[in-house]
């Protein structure tokens, strides 16, 4: 095992970027106003006293520049106490979404299940397309490894992955760079949470798979993700779609990976994701809990706690603390 490097991190509020397109602008602004708010609002009443958990943002460097990760650790009795660490990756097709987007549910399942939690505030297409968004969240896995202490982790308690919808698409990416990182070594990811994921791009649709890729005709025009919005995201994040860093079901194994909670609805455009994954990943011997909604749609969580309860018993799944 490489030797754990602790490094003291500076608390920030974030770092400069370049001012993105007025059209990109604008469609942050409408995500913050229609998504973000209303998603914070819902979750503020459940929120746990705040003197149960600690909140800390803190630099980390990355190619070009430095990101931002959001740490919420327990604060328990015993302060001896370790936990494991789940590092989130927010949704919003790679070009919209932040640390706030998930930051309340994410406080709650801190604290009730006993979990550090490391949010990741990745740069954003377009002015940083693919692989960026990949690269800097590969940064921030290391990052965590090398500061348990920080977080009060230890990563033989549990190491998850995860994120909803492109957070989703990155994690299973990461999950097979990480298999394959010698920097991790000894402190292996145990755990994918997958909501909603993007698995490949219906350009690179194997022929194996094809016939099962059926959801993306089937609910062109479902809101609240079309087929045409998912392409102008796509476009943005300049990704090209055989690249296995952004469609991992094209990777040639998936053997070794860690167990996997995955997450989909019936009417989302990317449902057939989850399911031919799910499918895949228990053919390469991977343990797969599956939650399936038939009439939701894509970014139901947000309109729904009992479904985010179901995330959570997801999480413990992952976790060991449920069946």
């Amino acid at each position: 095992m490489a030797p754990e490097t602790t490094a003291t991190p500076t608390r920030v509020e974030g770092s400069a970027r370049p001012t993105p397109p007025a059209d990109v602008q604008q469609a942050r602004a409408l995500f913050d106003q229609f998504v973000v708010v209303p998603t914070k609002a819902m979750f503020e009443p459940t929120l746990p006293p705040r003197d149960t958990y600690t909140v800390n943002n803190y630099n980390v460097p990355v190619e070009g520049g430095e990101i931002l990760v959001r740490c919420l650790v327990p604060v328990v009795e015993n302060k001896d106490e370790t936990f494991p660490v789940f590092v989130y990756i927010h949704g919003g097709g790679m070009c919209v979404g932040g640390v706030e987007l998930d930051d309340y549910p994410l406080r709650c399942w801190c604290v009730r299940n006993k979990l550090s939690v490391v949010i990741v505030d990745y740069r954003l297409a377009p002015e940083y397309p693919f692989p960026i968004p990949v690269d800097d969240c590969h940064a921030a896995l290391k990052w965590t490894v090398s500061n348990t202490s920080l977080l009060k982790a230890d990563l033989s308690k549990g190491f998850i992955v995860g994120g909803h919808s492109s957070g989703g698409n990155l994690s299973a990416a990461l999950a097979h760079i990480v298999r394959d990182d010698p920097f991790f070594e000894g402190r292996r990811l145990t755990g994918q949470f997958l909501r909603e994921a993007g698995i490949c791009h219906h350009d690179a649709y194997p022929d194996k798979y094809k016939p099962k890729f059926r959801s993306m005709e089937e609910n062109k025009d479902q809101l609240p993700v079309t087929k045409e919005k998912l392409e102008h995201v796509y476009k943005w994040y300049n990704a090209p779609p055989s690249d296995p860093r952004f469609s991992p079901l094209l990777i040639s194994s998936h053997e070794g990976l860690p167990r996997a909670y995955i997450a989909a609805a019936g009417l989302d455009v990317l449902r057939d994701d989850s399911l031919v994954y799910a499918e895949v990943l228990r053919e390469a011997g991977v343990d797969v809990k599956f939650d399936l909604y038939p009439d939701a749609t894509h970014g139901f969580h947000f309109d729904s706690p009992t479904i985010s309860r179901d995330a959570e018993e997801g999480l413990r799944w992952l976790l060991n603390l449920t069946s």
